[in-house]
């Protein structure tokens, strides 16, 4: 599904099914250097069992074009409009990593319009090694090559969300490369992690967001570590939202490791 965004182009993958605006809606906001198509088994499911979805690619990310957001408040601000222009008066928000952060900000932003908040794989602060952050300016290959490692607790889960024993470390390095030459304007791999490198404001956003929140983290995630979520949990607890914490046991990319019990975890709090 095609939308005007800012004046540009905005790709939303709706799960083959017809958007339909008075639908209940989720919004599936990817990690940096990804795309729609990380949410490819739970957008599907949802959108079959009577949800709305809009798995967005975000801009200057694949078929999203405009400037690619150089902060998490940027990409908030553009998942505010994106509703505006779909229409859509009323969603939940599912964010993965750099994702979770944009989740968290425009719920915030959205204040009742938002119905659910899921932070998958999400830590805060959420800083990036300076290593990694130099790699993904000036070696990206190699870059994209330390994330995998450090992002994957298994190489073919069974089952995938691409099939019984699909090689997501090879799916996952291929999906990087084709997100970073989509746009040969800008380093998305840099810009991204910058921009959760930068990020200051979850405290003050959580303190805002109005609906239930899901922490839905990776038992031995290396990239957001389930104990960088602890401080973020205890904000929201402390301001009184409805939250709670789930596990699985896999790496940074649970929706691609382990898919059905992430998409399990989703079907139950979403339909709470």
């Amino acid at each position: 599904m095609d939308l005007q965004v800012n004046g540009h182009r905005a790709y939303a993958y709706t799960g083959g099914k017809p958007f339909d605006a008075a639908k209940p809606t989720v919004v599936f906001v990817h990690g940096v250097l990804n795309d729609h198509s990380v949410w490819i088994l739970q957008s599907r499911y949802l959108a079959h069992h009577g949800w709305n979805v809009l798995a967005v690619d975000l801009p200057g990310h694949c078929r999203s074009g405009g400037e690619a957001p150089s902060t998490v408040e940027e990409a908030a601000d553009w998942i505010v409009a994106l509703l505006d222009a779909a229409g859509v008066q009323r969603a939940a928000l599912v964010g993965h990593s750099w994702g979770s952060l944009i989740a968290l900000e425009a719920a915030a932003r959205l204040g009742a319009r938002a119905s659910h908040l899921v932070l998958v794989g999400t830590a805060f602060p959420m800083k990036v090694s300076p290593a990694l952050l130099e790699a993904s300016l000036n070696d990206p290959e190699q870059a994209l090559k330390m994330v995998n490692v450090f992002s994957r607790a298994t190489l073919a889960p069974p089952p995938s969300a691409l099939g019984p024993g699909t090689w997501v470390y090879g799916a996952s390095l291929a999906l990087g490369r084709r997100v970073l030459r989509s746009n040969t304007q800008v380093n998305v791999f840099h810009r991204g992690f910058s921009a959760c490198d930068r990020y200051a404001g979850a405290e003050a956003a959580i303190a805002r967001v109005q609906c239930p929140v899901l922490f839905l983290l990776g038992a031995v995630d290396q990239m957001t570590q389930p104990r960088a979520a602890q401080g973020l949990v205890a904000h929201a607890q402390a301001a009184g939202r409805q939250v709670e914490v789930a596990s699985v046991p896999v790496g940074h990319h649970q929706m691609t490791e382990a898919p059905d019990a992430t998409l399990a975890l989703l079907r139950d709090f979403l339909g709470r």
